[in-house]
């Protein structure tokens, strides 16, 4: 007898698909390499998927979601046997229907997102869940020591969550915390796009909502002919500008400003010399013929790109291998650290150590090269 490998219609749509998975595999009885046929990927895949679900299981939510969602699939087709009980132990009475996560759809998820995750991005905020509550609490502490309630949500809500993987468990306990996870804050960004994207109106452009999510705007102040003015920019950008707001232990920003001003002046220079990879077809060569007119391909060019592409040599020259290898990759190319160290060969966290010795050393030499003045572009 043929197996029918569909998807459960009981399921709702905005079930993640690594849920899928896993209740097709654990209720259904589907095995891992007709789940591996049907998505069009390798077994080990759906293995990770159901190993990492079932690893997510000490998670109260997570737990209470996937136990409800088994119920509503009556257990699969292969019921618990007498001698082998079922793995999976109450962790509290069966909720009523309202409460059901299965119940729940995209529009009301994506209503209580809005509402739950702004409160949630806050600082020294936490989701509060306890066993007997039909209702997740939003806490905040405040700076006299305090606590205030902020925003109150469904049970099945605050799972759909968790299955989402928008927060995670930070203290499980009688009364559990959950804290905003870095997919939780994309979510929202992406959220917040969409509505600003659907209040504008006329010639406005089209919502990026996906490209909002990778986005961390910030602010700063620049010089100009007019005098200062403070403009906004993506800080998620540059690697380096990312590593310029995270802190240490102490508090301190791993990378100081001036580091970061020179990781920015390295790369000004690299854009206007222009010695980024040519990605596209290069038609001046086919406009003006190979022996034809005066174009050769060592004339030059002019003379701001040339200065600049003499700054960034000199600049490279002056790091020497490693370090220089380092900023080209990190400030210029805008590589991530991970990616960094796995083309250069070393292990793990240590690009960031490299990075800030690199940008220490530049920073010395724009000093000394140029003194605290930037040098006049042209």
């Amino acid at each position: 007898m043929q197996t029918d490998l569909r998807l459960s219609p009981t399921l709702p749509a905005w079930l993640p698909e690594p849920v899928r998975l896993y209740l097709d595999h654990t209720e259904e009885g589907l095995s891992l390499r007709a789940l591996a046929r049907r998505e069009g990927c390798h077994a080990s895949t759906v293995m990770r998927h159901v190993r990492r679900c079932e690893n997510r299981r000490d998670d109260p939510l997570v737990d209470e979601a996937l136990a409800a969602f088994g119920r509503s699939l009556g257990r699969g087709a292969f019921p618990a046997r007498k001698d082998r009980p079922d793995m999976t132990a109450p962790i509290r009475p069966e909720a009523s229907p309202a409460l059901r996560p299965a119940l729940l759809d995209e529009t009301t998820i994506a209503r209580e997102a809005r509402r739950i995750l702004r409160r949630l991005a806050e600082p020294q905020t936490v989701l509060a869940v306890a066993p007997d509550m039909e209702k997740a609490a939003v806490l905040r502490s405040l700076p006299d020591g305090s606590t205030a309630r902020t925003a109150v949500m469904d049970r099945a809500v605050a799972q759909a969550f968790a299955l989402k993987d928008w927060i995670t468990c930070r203290k499980p306990g009688r009364i559990a915390t959950y804290e905003i996870t870095a997919t939780g804050r994309a979510a929202l960004r992406r959220l917040v796009e969409c509505d600003e994207a659907g209040r504008g109106g006329g010639l406005a452009e089209a919502a990026q909502p996906f490209a909002a999510q990778h986005r961390d705007w910030a602010e700063r102040e620049i010089r100009d002919e007019d005098g200062p003015r403070r403009v906004r920019y993506n800080a998620a950008e540059s690697p380096v500008a990312v590593l310029g707001r995270r802190r240490d232990k102490d508090g301190q920003p791993f990378l100081a400003a001036e580091l970061v001003e020179a990781a920015e002046r390295l790369r000004e220079d690299f854009e206007l010399a222009q010695m980024g990879p040519r990605v596209a077809q290069n038609w001046d060569r086919f406009l003006t013929g190979a022996d034809r007119g005066s174009f050769r391909s060592d004339s030059g060019g002019a003379e701001g790109p040339r200065q600049a592409r003499e700054r960034v040599a000199a600049a490279l020259r002056d790091l020497g291998p490693g370090l220089g290898d380092m900023v080209l990759r990190c400030c210029c190319f805008l590589e991530g650290l991970e990616a960094a160290e796995r083309r250069m060969g070393w292990s793990a966290r240590s690009g960031k150590i490299v990075l800030r010795i690199a940008l220490q050393r530049l920073r010395r030499h724009y000093d000394e090269t140029y003194g605290r003045s930037r040098p006049l572009i042209g």
